[in-house]
């Protein structure tokens, strides 16, 4: 796992400009509960260790990884265009696969980038159509 392929804490340090508050928050709090030192991904890797120690067990945790965070994204996926979390769980869904494979965390990095960089663009559109609503109303 290469520090390229897969974001870290440092990717969720600093907030783009004109974020507020809440964003700021938010990446904080991304960027501490990503830290490599917290107790239960120590727990984890460990276990994750003992599974590769053992060949039928990880070909069983490889299928169930990848069963489980298929049908997260595809079902993800069909919630997209209706009212809820459909986005949520389709990044959840790339989470799961992240875990064991190397082209989910790319698609998944891939992913958080293109939504920053929207996030980046709509901040920016909403506030020149602000600025033209107060050049028209002065």
């Amino acid at each position: 796992m290469s520090s390229t392929t897969r974001p870290g804490p440092a990717d969720f340090d600093s907030a783009p400009a004109g974020a507020g508050p809440l964003e700021s928050e938010i990446r904080a709090e991304i960027a501490d509960a990503e830290r490599e030192d917290r107790p239960i991904r120590r727990m984890l890797r460990r276990a994750r260790a003992w599974v590769a120690r053992h060949p039928r067990v990880e070909i069983a945790y490889r299928v169930g990884v990848a069963s489980v965070g298929t049908v997260l994204t595809l079902g993800g996926l069909v919630l997209v265009p209706l009212p809820g979390p459909g986005w949520l769980i389709v990044f959840l869904g790339l989470a799961v696969l992240g875990t064991e494979f190397r082209w989910a965390r790319r698609l998944s990095a891939w992913a958080k980038r293109m939504l920053d960089r929207f996030w980046v663009w709509w901040r920016r559109r909403r506030a020149a159509r602000d600025e033209r609503r107060r050049t028209r109303a002065a």
